[in-house]
């Protein structure tokens, strides 16, 4: 099944927020609140949040598409995927990048004060996992960072205890450089910074 890679738009505001709220509870730990993800996903994943980041001159969207799955036996389309008439295909993953000046010491402390860019975003839905669709999106929006901040290296906040993100990230250039705070739905976890120089 061949997976395309594109910029979002706000058409896909509804299937990405439907697709994040999938993916983004099986990057949490196993003892995190259900509330306070379920907080996060209202408030920092909805719908809105995606059509203003197609907007944002300082964010990057991206989506990796599929050709559409077939209905499930009642007729109801799968999360992140397209109603019959619609003519597009499923989204099963996206890809977040945002240009800004870090607020945060940690962070600060890591990459510096300068304007740069954080991969805050990479998900895959659960059923392409393993396909290589993750490695493609990860190496399109490392493509896709120059244009946002050239000549800086890209960062990004991941959970300490998801082992299995830190090695997909170390596979694909990123290093151990520091530690976070990130707070979900008020709960706080500790992140790892991870870090890729430039090529």
């Amino acid at each position: 099944m061949t997976t395309s890679l594109r910029t979002a738009t706000p058409a896909d505001a509804d299937r990405l927020a439907a697709l994040a709220a999938i993916t983004f509870p099986l990057a949490c730990p196993p003892d995190s609140d259900p509330a306070a993800v379920a907080e996060h996903i209202r408030t920092q994943l909805s719908p809105e949040r995606f059509v203003a980041w197609t907007a944002s001159a300082d964010h990057a969207l991206l989506v990796a598409e599929s050709p559409r799955s077939p209905r499930s036996p009642d007729g109801a389309a799968e999360a992140g995927g397209s109603d019959a008439s619609d003519g597009a295909g499923d989204l099963v993953g996206y890809a977040l990048l945002v240009r800004g000046v870090p607020d945060d010491a940690d962070i600060v402390a890591v990459v510096g004060d300068e304007p740069t860019v954080e991969l805050s975003k990479i998900y895959v839905h659960p059923s392409s996992q393993g396909t290589g669709v993750a490695s493609d999106l990860l190496r399109a929006a490392l493509d896709a960072a120059p244009a946002l901040v050239p000549d800086r290296a890209v960062w990004l906040g991941t959970n300490g205890e998801n082992a299995r993100a830190q090695a997909f990230y170390r596979k694909h250039g990123f290093s151990f450089a520091g530690t976070r705070t990130y707070v979900v739905g008020g709960e706080a976890h500790d992140d790892v910074v991870m870090v890729r120089p430039l090529d």
